[in-house]
């Protein structure tokens, strides 16, 4: 068996908000399930994104990244989001491990992080050619 893809799935508030905001993000909806609306898919590129209602009473804190979306030219799309309106928590800086990034957060506070590996190798950061078992 071979793994393909990973997904972040986000608890949401507002499922309809947050599809909004991440069409702002240049994320396409790729589809909306439940009655009334409680999943929604959205895809950027080779990006997903789910989204699914809250059904605790209390939105889980989250302290760091939700997710880590690497693109090709972080400059470019931050100034995209900066055109969108699009309020940027951390703006590009290097990191140490050799990325371009800056962070934003959606609707209900999840922090995401938009890089761009400035290293050829051509695996990236946190990837290897030991694939484990997948």
């Amino acid at each position: 068996m071979k793994t393909r893809r990973a997904m972040p799935v986000l608890q949401v508030s507002d499922l309809n908000a947050s599809v909004a905001y991440y069409n702002r993000l240049g994320f396409a909806t790729n589809g909306i399930w439940g009655e009334p609306a409680t999943f929604a898919i959205l895809q950027r590129g080779d990006v997903s994104v789910a989204l699914q209602l809250l059904r605790a009473k209390k939105m889980p804190v989250n302290t760091h990244w939700a997710a880590y979306i690497y693109v090709d030219d972080a400059e470019a799309v931050h100034k995209e989001f900066q055109a969108a309106g699009i309020e940027i928590s951390r703006p590009p800086e290097e990191a140490f491990y050799g990325c371009l990034d800056f962070d934003i957060a959606d609707p209900d506070g999840h922090l995401l992080a938009f890089g761009q590996d400035l290293d050829a190798e051509p695996h990236g950061p946190g990837l290897g050619p030991d694939k484990g078992n997948g």
